[in-house]
């Protein structure tokens, strides 16, 4: 963690860390106005499934995956088995692997109790601040990634429950342009973040793949090119290492 008084490794002063920090809480407020309407139609889903407030508010807090949920109320909704609701849910999960691989080198030397908090608050939205904060000051900084993982974690649930209560009065997100800001920052984040040969090969792959996959598949399938994108970083950083 910084701390007052200090300056950071890579000449940061506490100046400089706090507009940094309220630049992310900023950012972080504009992904969870995104966020919003998709937790308040979550809410509305859920209800339809058969969850009652309290189950579909707890999901939020202790599975906090956003697609993942919407999947798995769906499922329910339908009368899915558990194991395929299980398999589907990793799956769309699975990309959370490759982003705490990314953060480890930036918070290896956290304790085991405090990466593992980090973990399960590590949302997209969380993760790609985070990184981007991190890269911008040189170093980790613990709090501004609680500052983003909070603004976050806590409006889900919150509009959850909203959405549970009073979800048949909340219009289609899309009717009110909600759902092109989330992929939009995102896109915005991944074009600062791929800043190397490596990150450009992932970022080009995973888009491809994603896109392909949506259109011949379906939208499910897309969460596909994020999974298999790191490989095409890899295989481009290695053809960059000496002596090959």
């Amino acid at each position: 963690m910084i701390e007052q008084g200090a300056s950071t490794e890579a000449g940061f002063s506490n100046a400089d860390i706090a507009a940094a920090r309220r630049d992310l809480v900023l950012a972080s407020l504009g992904f969870a106005a995104s966020g919003t309407g998709f937790g308040l139609v979550y809410g509305l889903a859920a209800r339809e499934a058969g969850f009652s407030v309290i189950e579909a508010t707890s999901m939020s807090v202790f599975v906090l995956a956003g697609a993942a949920q919407f999947a798995a109320v769906g499922l329910i909704a339908n009368g899915a088995g558990w194991p395929s609701i299980v398999f589907l849910t990793a799956l769309l999960n699975s990309r959370h692997l490759l982003y705490s691989a990314a953060m480890a080198p930036w918070l290896g030397g956290r304790s085991r109790l405090e990466r593992a908090a980090m973990a399960h608050v590590l949302t997209d939205e969380t993760f790609a601040l985070s990184l981007a904060h991190f890269q911008r000051l040189g170093r980790a900084d613990v709090v501004g990634f609680w500052l983003a993982a909070g603004i976050d974690c806590l409006s889900w649930p919150i509009f959850t429950a909203v959405g549970v209560i009073g979800g048949q009065l909340i219009p289609d997100p899309a009717q009110l342009g909600l759902d092109v800001v989330f992929p939009a920052a995102m896109g915005g984040l991944a074009v600062k973040l791929a800043t190397a040969r490596p990150e450009v090969a992932a970022a080009v792959a995973g888009a491809a793949l994603a896109v392909v996959g949506g259109i011949v598949v379906g939208p499910a399938v897309s969460v596909v090119g994020g999974l298999l994108a790191p490989i095409a970083g890899l295989l481009m950083e290695r053809e960059g290492e000496p002596g090959r």
